[in-house]
């Protein structure tokens, strides 16, 4: 099969490449033969994601921060291709830091636009989020449908698509957006106020405590697996469909969970391990402010103008998570 003809364009810049979903991509990337270079400021990115990278010929590290466009400027010189992941997350976070979320995800994003436009990078996708849903009670989401934000985060993220399409009828960079999921995996943070749900619980439960449930546990969300967004990140940059340009995507499994399904699976998976997690029971609490009670995405789109085909459903990318949370975190902490 042959590959696609911008998979000569060899130098990528991940910006956020030391966080969860970016040292993931800059993994399989290098794995691949292609040149990369991560930006990374380190807020929330963590140097151990990308620690086995370092020695890699086809791997660099330019420490800087997308709030500083000539950070931005430097990063993308002599790339062909941007990939910019880099964010502040959690809608949480922004509820409560409304100005830093916007200063770098807003203020960022259009950094980057700027660098990638003036150094006549060839595409630049970047990821979006589907926050950007808002209150529209639709499902399964579809692209052309959404709502009005819930959260400052979820501004911001839309916000990045408008400046992306903007830019891409202004100045001719094509631009894909890639709606996330709920994504988790290998090297997803499972500490701190922000972490995502499923770390989370498999922290507290690896540590024989009852995770804390927002809300009765009927809200539901499309779970994606970390290895179904990397092949799309791929897909995205070197798609030589013309049509696929200038679009955003849903990036998810195409299927829903509720936050009772998802504990009681994750449970199930981690007792396999340690049958003492069996006993434990999670514990209610009150809704949290911002979140989308249901999120269930359609992947057509992706699906015919890209070529997705994600091959993890929850309960297979739970199996693989879980073992690298217990051998990881539980195996490790333990030596």
């Amino acid at each position: 099969m042959a590959k696609p003809y911008l998979i000569n364009c060899m130098k990528i810049v991940v910006t956020g490449g030391a966080g969860f979903i970016g040292s993931n991509t800059c993994e399989a990337f290098v794995n691949e033969g292609l040149e990369v270079v991560c930006l990374d400021n380190f807020l929330t990115g963590k140097r151990e994601n990308i620690a086995h990278l370092m020695d890699s010929p086809l791997f660099s590290l330019y420490e800087g921060d997308i709030r500083n466009l000539e950070d931005c400027k430097n990063a993308v010189k002599g790339a062909d291709l941007v990939l910019h992941l880099a964010a502040l997350g959690s809608v949480p976070r922004s509820i409560a830091d409304p100005i830093t979320t916007n200063e770098i995800n807003i203020g960022g994003t259009l950094n980057m636009l700027v660098s990638s436009r003036d150094e006549g990078i060839k595409r630049f996708v970047y990821a979006a989020s589907s926050s950007t849903y808002g209150d529209s009670e639709i499902l399964p989401k579809v692209e052309n449908v959404i709502g009005r934000p819930l959260s400052p985060y979820a501004i911001t993220k839309y916000v990045s698509e408008l400046y992306a399409d903007v830019f891409a009828k202004t100045y001719g960079i094509d631009c894909i957006g890639l709606r996330y999921f709920n994504v988790f995996g290998r090297r997803q943070d499972p500490n701190g106020a922000y972490a995502a749900v499923i770390p989370k619980f498999s922290a507290n439960l690896l540590q024989k405590e009852s995770p804390v449930i927002n809300g009765d546990g009927s809200f539901s969300r499309d779970f994606t697996y970390i290895d179904n967004v990397i092949q799309i990140n791929r897909l995205a940059l070197f798609t030589e469909n013309k049509e696929a340009l200038n679009e955003v995507y849903n990036v998810a499994f195409g299927d829903s969970s509720t936050l009772n399904e998802l504990y009681y699976e994750l449970r199930t998976n981690l007792a396999e391990f340690d049958s003492t997690i069996s006993k434990l029971e999670p514990i209610y609490g009150p809704n949290r402010k911002g979140d989308i009670p249901h999120s269930l995405a359609s992947i057509d789109k992706a699906k015919n103008l890209l070529g997705y085909d994600p091959k993890f459903s929850l309960k297979t990318g739970l199996k693989e998570t879980v073992k690298w949370y217990w051998e990881n975190v539980v195996l490790l902490d333990s030596k």
